[in-house]
């Protein structure tokens, strides 16, 4: 049965006095919305296809496009909103569960944008970056506790494994199979300009990309897809992934249809099978079970690298972080209910887990309190989108933080938000060779260089503005923070005054 009841969501506008029929359009659709009518000697389009993805309105060369968001609504009820009846009507043709992909796009609260930093006037004066040292070097790991020395009186200079950032930015787990080869390369080879890590995902690690090892952080998931002994030992830092933002409590799940050449072999599985990883570990049932995980990475490893344990931001995360920090793990990453993903149930998307904000400023607070804060580093994604935010998160506590879909942007993406179906025209998260070549990974990694150039510069204006001069004095230092239009019970969790206070 035909969703006849569902009117286009985007409406394509093209000026006819100004389109030279040049076919751009159409051949650069994946989505085939644009084709030429031969008899009539015009274009058309089939707006039904269209997902916004701006591809034909970037490249018309005489701008002749454009594409505008219906204004044919369903009759207005406060209670029941456009998008959700026209989603029962999707389920009612359909009898399946609406997929959706990138981050959370309700209006719900953004903390970061309630939040508020401080800066030196006077009595504490600022610091100029250009003319004065900024530290943006971070280390993630296990801390020690206090100053030691040896017999002989000298430092005690040794530490578990470290992950040494230039800055305290990584790129975000983002499997190969999910997004391109090209993306992957663009993220590879940006992270190690840049000093930093990016993270595979669970999707293992392509054979050429082996030489990015010291940059690269790898993911170990339930489905243990492309898990090996030379892809641990290959890496910078292993990652346990217990959950992700978008999804919590849900497995990861990439379609058939993207499981082909070398995506298969890197995954090790065959081509065309769809990739499940069931939601839970089957060998994890208890932080002792976590235990065991983390210290057979160790094992594997020869402890020379520390071990990352990744978990959505739920209602109970404080606990959950205190459990982690005793389970041996060097580091704990959380992701916000914001975060991106490429393919999500949309109710598991929309309803399920918490701001990072409150889950970040709650897990600092519980392992000070436990005086284990500084067994474990902090670094906390889920929608992380500028250097304010960057510096808004080290105040609340954390490390490091995790960025994925502000990267995807630097790589041209639109957010248009249909990444399950691989049809993306930017060649991001498709692996149809003919859209995949679109990213060019040198143009690529250059763009993701500039942004994180740009970013680090920003850290350190902020950093001076605050009379603080590293990363390290910035940590957890909440007394730089005041919020605005914040509950009482928002500012307490959050640990901050309000503006004027």
């Amino acid at each position: 049965m035909k969703d006849h009841f569902i009117y286009p969501e985007f409406e394509v506008v093209r000026n006819d006095n100004r389109c030279i029929q040049c076919r751009v359009c159409e051949r650069q659709c994946a989505n085939e919305v644009h084709s030429f009518d031969p008899e009539r000697g015009i274009m058309l389009s089939d707006e039904t296809k269209c997902v916004n993805c701006q591809r034909c309105v970037s490249l018309c060369p005489t701008r002749a496009l454009k594409i505008v968001k219906s204004d044919c609504r369903l009759r207005e009820n406060a209670n029941w909103a456009d998008d959700t009846i026209k989603e029962i009507y999707k389920q009612a043709n359909s009898g399946g569960v609406l997929l959706s992909s990138m981050g959370n796009p309700k209006p719900l609260p953004v903390y970061w944008d309630k939040i508020l930093i401080n800066a030196s006037q006077v009595t504490n004066p600022p610091i100029d970056p250009l003319r004065e040292p900024m530290e943006t070097k971070v280390f993630l790991g296990k801390k020690p506790e206090k100053i030691k020395r040896n017999e002989d009186g000298e430092l005690v200079t040794e530490t578990t494994p470290q992950l040494e950032l230039s800055m305290p930015v990584m790129f975000s787990a983002m499997s190969y199979g999910s997004i391109s080869y090209n993306a992957h390369a663009s993220l590879a080879r940006a992270a190690t300009e840049l000093g930093i890590c990016y993270n595979t995902g669970e999707g293992g690690l392509h054979e050429d990309f082996y030489i990015y090892g010291p940059n690269t952080v790898v993911q170990v998931a339930s489905g243990r897809f492309g898990v090996h002994k030379d892809y641990l030992e290959a890496a910078a830092a292993v990652e346990i992934k217990m959950g992700q933002g978008a999804k919590p409590g849900i497995g990861g799940h990439l379609p058939g249809a993207k499981i082909v050449g070398d995506v298969s072999k890197t995954r090790m599985i065959p081509e065309g099978s769809d990739a499940i990883s069931p939601a839970p570990h089957h060998d994890i049932y208890s932080i002792e079970d976590l235990r065991q995980l983390v210290y057979s990475l160790k094992e594997a490893t020869e402890y020379k690298k520390p071990v990352i344990v990744k978990v959505a931001a739920v209602h109970n995360i404080a606990a959950i972080a205190s459990g982690i920090a005793r389970s041996g793990a060097d580091i704990i990453a959380i992701d916000g209910f914001r975060g991106g993903t490429g393919a999500a149930p949309t109710r598991i998307r929309d309803n399920v887990g918490i701001p990072i904000e409150l889950a970040l400023a709650s897990v600092d607070q519980r392992l000070r309190d436990e005086g284990i804060r500084n067994n474990v580093s902090l670094v906390v994604g889920g929608s992380v989108r500028s250097a304010a935010d960057v510096v808004k998160a080290v105040a609340l506590g954390a490390d490091a933080v995790y960025v994925a879909t502000a990267a995807l942007l630097a790589m041209g993406c639109h957010l248009c938000r249909t990444c399950q179906s691989g049809k993306c025209n930017w060649g991001i998260a498709t692996q149809r060779p003919e859209l995949v070549k679109r990213l060019n990974p040198d143009m690529g990694s250059r763009r993701l260089v500039n942004l994180m150039d740009a970013w680090r510069h920003e850290i350190k204006e902020l950093m001076g503005g605050m009379g603080i001069n590293s990363i390290e004095s910035l940590r957890g230092n909440r007394l730089m923070l005041r919020g605005v239009g914040l509950t009482d019970k928002e500012l307490e969790i959050l640990g901050i005054s309000h503006a004027g206070e």
